[in-house]
């Protein structure tokens, strides 16, 4: 295959590769770059700092401090965008017309400067509608100083997120979210799964012994779901359940440290999170967002043993036919405490293995590489 070349704007360091939207980001530029992309790494960082891996998959890695100031939360638009500006990354992009991959709406004050966008192909990657996603964080979040700031943002982005109207094309992470882009007027708009470790189906037949819950646990829809599975769902269940992520918040901590039947995982390993997952008998997944990539989905069906989810775990995606979907405590605790005595069959891997083939890394990067 030629080489193709191709700008990536991040808007994060994507390496470590720990949590939803920089997994997609890592495993997507990955995949590309086996298949014969000459990548552009462009990152803006707030602490992750320099990773070298990087540079084995790019042929050239740039990174540009994120202005953090709370000064762009005066800015007409929002603080996610107003903070990532460069003008140094735009000098960068003038040197030539390759095409640019914006890795979220987070990038896309690029999409403000035609002088950068003449003359090439400009694709943005849409990790999620995000005025809906923030307007739903904020109704997550107890901290008032948080709450409002989410709030602020969520009525800023839904006023700018438009801009992809902009765009050449639109990359959405399922055909739900496709259609409301298209709502808004952008063209050509593609679904593209999201990326992940996972070439093929690593799950492996059995039982386990425990449900497992896992997710960025800084991320208070996360949090605040672990606490509703803990007080409505397992509470007097005569098996365990593993909450594991990043960052629990304390309040969570001590809501484990009461029961007898809980336990917290804080800030796992890689290896750590792909064991648990691995080892467990039902991966729990419940959430309010029915947006968003989902990736701990994705990531439980090829890597784990049964799915229990809620609708909006699988909204606007197939995926739901892979897992067993329950709505209310009373429906997920019946189907918990099946799921927890049924052995994870061969047929059912068989199963996952077939439905799962197109949403591997090699070909959910085909939409890009059509584009290029």
């Amino acid at each position: 295959m030629n080489n193709r070349d191709l700008h990536i704007v991040s808007f994060n360091v994507p390496l470590p590769a720990n949590y939803g939207g920089v997994i997609d980001v890592y495993y997507r530029l990955r995949a590309l770059s086996e298949a014969g992309v000459q990548v552009h790494l462009h990152c803006f960082d707030y602490g992750r700092g320099e990773a070298k891996e990087l540079e084995q998959y790019c042929v050239e890695v740039n990174y540009y401090q994120r202005d953090m100031s709370p000064l762009w939360m005066l800015d007409r638009r929002p603080f996610i965008v107003a903070s990532r500006e460069s003008k140094e990354l735009k000098h960068r992009l003038m040197q030539d017309c390759y095409p640019v991959l914006l890795e979220g709406l987070h990038c896309c004050a690029l999409l403000e400067d035609e002088g950068v966008c003449r003359g090439r192909t400009v694709m943005v990657r849409a990790h999620n509608v995000e005025g809906e996603y923030y307007r739903r964080l904020a109704a997550s979040e107890r901290r008032w100083l948080k709450r409002l700031y989410l709030k602020i943002d969520a009525w800023k982005i839904a006023r700018y997120e438009p801009i992809l109207r902009r765009a050449d094309a639109v990359l959405a992470v399922n055909e739900g979210e496709k259609q409301q882009f298209e709502a808004m007027g952008c063209r050509n708009v593609q679904p593209m799964s999201s990326c992940h470790p996972y070439d093929k189906v690593v799950a492996q037949a059995g039982t386990g012994k425990y449900a497992l819950y896992h997710g960025a646990l800084d991320v208070a829809e996360n949090a605040r779901a672990a606490e509703w599975l803990i007080d409505n769902v397992v509470d007097g269940l005569p098996f365990s359940l593993i909450i594991a992520g990043s960052n629990p918040p304390e309040w969570l901590q001590q809501k484990v440290d009461e029961s007898d039947t809980v336990y917290l995982v804080d800030n796992p390993t890689d290896e750590k999170m792909r064991q648990l997952i691995a080892e467990a008998q039902v991966c729990l997944l419940v959430t309010d967002q029915p947006t968003g990539l989902k990736l701990k989905l994705l990531n439980s069906l090829f890597a784990g043993r049964h799915c229990l989810v809620n609708s909006a775990m699988v909204a606007g995606t197939s995926l739901g036919d892979l897992c067993t979907v329950a709505d209310g405590a009373v429906a997920l605790r019946k189907e918990l405490t099946r799921l927890m005595q049924t052995p994870f069959s061969e047929s059912m891997l068989d199963e996952r293995r077939r439905a799962l083939r197109p949403l591997t890394p090699s070909e959910a990067v085909k939409p890009v590489l059509d584009l290029l």
